[in-house]
């Protein structure tokens, strides 16, 4: 019976090692039943003692074994131990050479004690490793996602204005009129966007302003051919949209981004829109150049029905929304977030009267300003001012954009140290 003591003592050093690692009202309960379950599943597994002595005393062929190895066969046994969610799985081979029973032992154990973990939901199923990413930061992803695609479509404009006018004959008077009728709308749901998300919840009101400024993205060449009221409104109606995604997205992540993490979450959203100024700046020449100045309203206005079938299936407004979000990381976000009332006035005099605020809206406009007067007008003055074609104008773009998120993480870095 060497085999059985040879199994039963590495699995009872794997046994006790796991058991160790277990909360101490739970070892003794765990290790009897695996180490009995273990050792009777060997047992029926072995040759019976008489018959082995019959085999060494008699020259007679020996009695067939009830259960028996069979000869130069490798045996495998796999212990499963689960505890608390957690499941551990190890495994032991045994080979058999011969007849000899001394001779039995254990052998090619690649790894004595080798874990495969998973989370374990209720009945045993193991749950994939991308359903245990932790829900808060499929919400930052997706508002990432979003304010690329909200920057993606607000710079296309301004390359594809270039092929615009030349087609239709607009005088530098018609584009700025164009250019600056996105901001109409914009400027209109900046404070309502907030007012929205507050009542209704921040899912409904990102979604909304997504889906409504894709589509307008999608109608803008067929409104240019209608005539320029049309195009002047359809653009309009997309400022409409994209005004309230910023108040809406500071709305969800308020609720689903613990203050620890906020810092870092609204740092990876708003790298999204110079990300997607890079992106929309670096593909609209190319596909100009290929499939006309159409399909640039085409191909990223349809990007923005997949974001929001995702954002259906996924967002909630907030963690006691969301139905299969797991128990310890709705503990986590309610445990690490201030609790506060809703707000019900605006105390406008008592903001508007402080100091800093003002300086913040200076700087901002400043700010602002600078941007939207680059990403507005800079691929009109290098095409006229400078003779650049287009397909050139995107290469330039691409360069400047990646220089300019370059410094913004080196000077992020820096201002971390």
């Amino acid at each position: 019976m060497a085999i059985l003591y040879h199994l039963n003592h590495v699995l009872t050093n794997i046994i006790t090692s796991v058991v160790f690692s277990l909360p101490l009202h739970e070892k003794q309960l765990k290790a009897f039943f695996i180490a009995m379950n273990a050792r009777a599943f060997l047992c029926s597994y072995t040759p019976h003692p008489d018959s082995l002595l019959k085999q060494r005393t008699s020259l007679s062929p020996p009695p067939t074994p009830r259960k028996s190895f069979a000869s130069a066969a490798r045996f495998h046994c796999q212990v499963r131990l689960i505890s608390r969610g957690r499941r551990y799985t190890f495994r032991v081979s045994a080979r058999n050479p011969g007849l000899k029973s001394e001779q039995y032992e254990i052998s090619d154990v690649r790894e004595p004690a080798k874990f495969k973990t998973g989370e374990v939901e209720d009945g045993g199923v193991v749950v994939p490793w991308w359903e245990k990413f932790p829900k808060r930061w499929v919400i930052v992803v997706l508002c990432f996602s979003a304010f690329l695609l909200c920057n993606m479509d607000r710079v296309n404009m301004s390359i594809a204005i270039l092929p615009m006018s030349a087609e239709y004959n607009w005088n530098p008077t018609t584009v700025g009129l164009i250019q600056s009728s996105f901001f109409w709308g914009y400027l209109l749901t900046q404070i309502a966007g907030g007012i929205w998300a507050d009542t209704v919840g921040g899912k409904l009101v990102l979604g909304f302003g997504v889906i409504w400024w894709s589509i307008a993205t999608a109608l803008t060449p067929v409104a240019a051919k209608l005539g320029l009221p049309y195009l002047l409104v359809v653009r309009a109606f997309m400022g409409i949209g994209e005004g309230v995604a910023m108040p809406a997205m500071n709305n969800i992540l308020s609720k689903w981004v613990p203050v620890s993490e906020r810092s870092r979450s609204l740092a990876l959203v708003y790298s999204g829109m110079y990300l997607g100024s890079v992106t929309g700046l670096a593909f609209s020449p190319f596909l100009i150049h290929q499939f006309g100045w159409p399909s640039v309203f085409y191909s990223f206005g349809s990007l923005g029905t997949v974001w929001f079938a995702t954002w259906l299936n996924k967002a909630y407004s907030s963690p006691l929304d969301d139905p299969q979000l797991r128990p310890e990381e709705k503990r986590l976000i309610l445990t690490n977030s201030v609790p506060r009332e809703p707000v019900t006035t605006i105390p406008w005099g008592l903001l508007l009267s402080q100091p800093p605020v003002w300086a913040l809206i200076v700087c901002h406009f400043c700010h602002n300003w600078g941007t939207f007067i680059l990403l507005t007008w800079m691929p009109t003055y290098y095409n006229q001012n400078q003779g650049l074609f287009v397909y050139y104008l995107g290469l330039l773009w691409r360069f400047l954009l990646i220089l300019e998120v370059g410094l913004r993480t080196l000077l992020s870095a820096m201002a971390y140290l």
